[in-house]
């Protein structure tokens, strides 16, 4: 692509969902106290050429700080297992516009992004394969993509922003598959409220603009996470990863009370946790 040159980016449904991460992600990286570095989102914002504003209305800021804040939570988990394994395999399972490479990578370990053909061909046009990381155009739900995964230096496989939108059954299979066939690794993934997920079954979620995010089936409470253990043998601990500090009122210091207000709940992030495998 010629310098300056603006890239169409045409998706629709679940697809669509990561460029309304992307937006939110650049939103909060503009901030002159930014929770989240995160420059690499804010040029692909300025790249592409698409209605943002548009399609879902200027971002809330205590919404799009919510936002990364749990993008954080996956990069400490990344940078843990970095840390540990720093020739090890992060596979990302249809992370969309993601730009955790940028922000995280050690210069040594390898990167597999799985993803459904249309957002596969939107990630490779926007930032093309390197040598250590590539993009494999495939379902998440086919198994087959585990066959493309050295794990013989250990593995990391992150879900962020998927499993809400798949159905209970299929989380539980894909959860499963993961643990069996990845001994030793672990799995960071998201989620929404039960709560919630109701909501965007019944269509009462809603933009300014009108946007109405796609049904999302699959909700989990942390009251529920010792279920996701018993979705395979091999799964030996789940648990949720702590949300770090923000700026401001809601999401600084006295966060853990304002949470409990009625209402408030709606402007939190989804739960993130971790499932190790034996």
């Amino acid at each position: 692509m010629a310098d300056g040159q603006r890239h169409t980016v045409k998706l629709s449904g679940v697809p669509e969902t990561l460029l309304w991460n992307l937006y939110q992600r650049a939103y909060e990286a503009r901030h002159s106290r930014p929770v989240l570095e995160d420059p690499k989102a804010v040029e692909l914002v300025d790249r592409i050429d698409y209605p943002f504003e548009e399609t879902f209305g200027r971002p809330h800021a205590l919404l799009a700080q919510g936002h990364a804040l749990r993008v954080r939570t996956f990069d400490t988990v990344v940078r843990a297992f970095l840390a540990e394994h720093p020739e090890g395999t992060v596979v990302t399972l249809a992370e969309g516009l993601e730009t955790q490479f940028w922000r995280v990578d050690n210069g040594r370990a390898r990167w597999l992004c799985v993803e459904l053909p249309e957002t596969a061909e939107v990630r490779r046009s926007l930032l093309p394969d390197g040598e250590r990381r590539r993009v494999l155009a495939r379902s998440a739900l086919d198994p087959s993509w585990r066959d493309e995964v050295d794990a013989s230096r250990g593995v990391l496989i992150t879900a962020q922003g998927l499993l809400m939108y798949l159905q209970p059954p299929q989380v539980r299979e894909l959860i499963a598959g993961c643990a069996e066939r990845f001994g030793g690794g672990a799995l960071v993934f998201d989620a929404v409220p039960r709560y919630f997920s109701s909501l965007t079954m019944r269509g009462k979620i809603r933009t300014s603009q009108g946007y109405c995010p796609p049904p999302m089936p699959w909700g989990l409470d942390a009251r529920d996470l010792p279920r996701v253990r018993t979705a395979h043998p091999a799964i030996t601990d789940v648990r949720q990863v702590p949300l770090p500090r923000g700026r401001g009122l809601f999401h600084g210091a006295p966060a853990a009370v304002l949470h409990r207000l009625p209402g408030a709940r709606i402007l939190l992030p989804p739960m993130t946790a971790l499932a190790r495998f034996s």
